[in-house]
C-alpha cells in the first residue's frame, strides 16, 4: 500500500508540475502586463520552484562527449562491456587514446545512481582508463531474475575486475567500501590474478562504531525487525520488478533530506532569490545539483537489510566476522594491494575514523602499502565532487594509483 500511496502522488505532482511550468513560462511572457509588474518575477519564480521540486526524474545520462588527454581533446563515448541482471560495467572509451591506468570506480548502491559520481569520474578521465559500476533500479528487475543481497554485490565486483583484467585498479565511494574491501580479501586468500593493485576508499562504513554519525544512529537505535516492518515495501504492477520486496528510492531520499532540512530549504529559498533577482547561472547550478540528488532507484530488501545487520549494527567486517558464501572474510589476508582511505573533515555520513579502520585490520599489509589522507574543510560530497575533490583529494589518488602501476 505505501508504493501504490507514493504512486498516486507522485502521479498528481507531475501534473501539478507541469501546470506550475507552464504558469512561471506565462507570467514571465513578455506579452503577459503582469510580467512587468512588481509581483509578477516573484510569482514566476515561486512557480518555478515548485516545478522544479515536484518534476518526476528518472535515470540521468553521465553526458560526457569529449575530455582532455595531455592538452588535446579527445572524444569520449560510453560502451557497456559486461552486463548482469541488476548492474552493468561501463566503460568510458577516449577515443583515440590507448593505454593509462585501468581504474574500476565502484558507485554506491544506496539510494542514487551511478551519475552521482559524475565529477569522479570526469576528473579520473583524462589519465585513466576508467570503467564504473552502473547498478540498475531494483523495480526494473523482473522477479524471475531473483535476489540481490551482499554476497552477490561482492561477487559482482570480483567478476567485474575478471572481466577489466589483471593489473586495475579499484576505488569505492562510500557505500561499496565494506563489499569491496571484502572482494580484496577474498581475491587476496584465493592468490586471484585480478585482485586489484590498489583499493581506494573514501568516505566508507568500514567501521561505523568509530565517531558515529546520525546515519549510524538512525541504522542501530531501532531493531532489525523494525526496518524489515517499516522502510520494506512491495514493487506495484506498473514496473517489471512487480512483486520484488525493496527499500524504495522514494524512502530513502526523505531520509536524505530529512538529516539535512534546514540547508535543503536554504538551497530552495537562494534558488527562489536567484530566480527574482535574475541569476539564471546559480539558479542553474542549484537545479543541476538537485536534478541529481532528487534523482533515486530502489533497492532489493534483501541487500538493504542484510547491508544494516552487517555493517551497521553488527560491525562483522572490523570484527574479522563477516562471512562470503559461508567463508570467513579475512582482512589479514590482503597482503601486497595498496591501500588508500580517504576521510573529509566534515563528513556527516561517514565519521572520521570509519574509513581508516580499513588500514587498521590489515594487519598483515605493509605500511609502505597503506596511505591515509584527511582532506581538511570537506563534507562527504566534497570527496568525490567539486573543487577541493579536483584540486586537492583527486591529485592524491592519482599519485597512488601511480606508484603502483606497472
Amino acid at each position: 500500500m505505501l508504493y501504490d500511496a507514493y504512486e498516486m502522488q507522485r502521479s498528481l505532482l507531475a501534473g501539478a508540475s507541469t501546470l506550475a511550468n507552464i504558469g512561471a513560462g506565462w507570467m514571465q511572457n513578455p506579452a503577459n502586463p503582469f510580467a512587468y509588474s512588481h509581483m509578477g518575477p516573484i510569482v514566476a519564480s515561486a512557480l518555478d520552484v515548485f516545478a522544479h521540486a515536484s518534476a518526476p526524474r528518472g535515470k540521468p545520462a553521465f553526458g560526457f562527449e569529449t575530455t582532455l588527454v595531455d592538452g588535446k581533446t579527445v572524444a569520449v563515448h560510453e560502451d557497456v562491456v559486461f552486463r548482469k541482471p541488476f548492474g552493468q560495467l561501463k566503460r568510458f572509451v577516449r577515443e583515440g587514446v590507448e593505454g593509462g591506468p585501468r581504474l574500476l570506480i565502484v558507485a554506491p548502491m544506496s539510494g542514487h545512481y551511478a551519475t552521482l559520481l559524475r565529477g569522479t569520474v570526469e576528473r579520473m578521465l583524462p589519465g585513466h582508463d576508467v570503467y564504473i559500476t552502473d547498478w540498475r533500479d531494483a523495480k526494473l528487475v523482473p522477479a524471475e531474475d531473483g535476489r540481490f543481497d551482499l554476497d552477490d554485490y561482492v561477487d559482482y565486483i570480483i567478476e567485474f575486475l575478471e572481466h577489466i583484467g589483471p593489473g586495475a585498479h579499484m576505488l569505492a565511494v562510500c557505500q561499496p567500501s565494506v563489499p569491496c574491501y571484502a572482494a580484496a580479501a577474498v581475491m587476496s586468500e584465493d592468490k586471484h590474478p585480478c585482485r586489484p593493485r590498489t583499493l581506494t576508499l573514501m568516505g566508507g562504513p568500514i567501521d561505523t562504531r568509530e565517531a558515529p554519525t546520525a546515519v549510524n544512529t538512525l541504522a542501530t537505535q531501532r531493531p532489525y525487525a523494525w526496518f524489515q516492518r517499516n522502510v520494506i515495501a512491495t514493487v506495484p504492477y506498473l514496473y517489471p520488478g512487480n512483486g520484488r520486496q525493496v527499500y524504495p528510492g522514494f524512502l530513502q531520499l526523505a531520509g536524505f533530506m530529512t538529516m539535512n532540512l534546514g540547508n535543503h530549504l536554504t538551497s530552495h529559498w537562494e534558488l527562489f532569490k536567484h530566480l527574482v533577482e535574475g541569476d539564471g547561472e546559480s539558479a542553474d547550478a542549484t537545479k543541476a545539483f538537485y536534478e541529481e540528488y532528487r534523482s533515486v532507484c530502489d533497492m532489493t530488501a534483501e541487500f538493504y537489510l542484510q547491508t544494516i545487520d552487517v555493517v551497521f549494527q553488527r560491525h562483522l567486517l572490523p570484527k574479522g566476522e563477516m562471512m562470503h558464501r559461508g567463508r570467513r572474510v579475512d582482512p589479514a589476508a590482503i597482503t601486497d594491494i595498496g591501500l588508500l582511505a580517504v576521510e573529509g573533515e566534515r563528513d556527516d555520513i561517514s565519521g572520521i575514523g570509519q574509513t581508516k579502520a580499513a588500514l587498521d585490520i590489515a594487519v598483515k599489509l605493509p605500511a609502505r602499502e597503506k596511505k591515509y589522507h584527511l582532506a581538511k574543510g570537506v563534507g562527504h560530497y566534497g570527496i568525490f565532487n567539486g573543487s577541493k575533490w579536483r584540486g586537492q583529494i583527486a591529485p592524491v589518488v592519482e599519485e597512488w594509483i601511480a606508484s603502483h602501476d606497472g
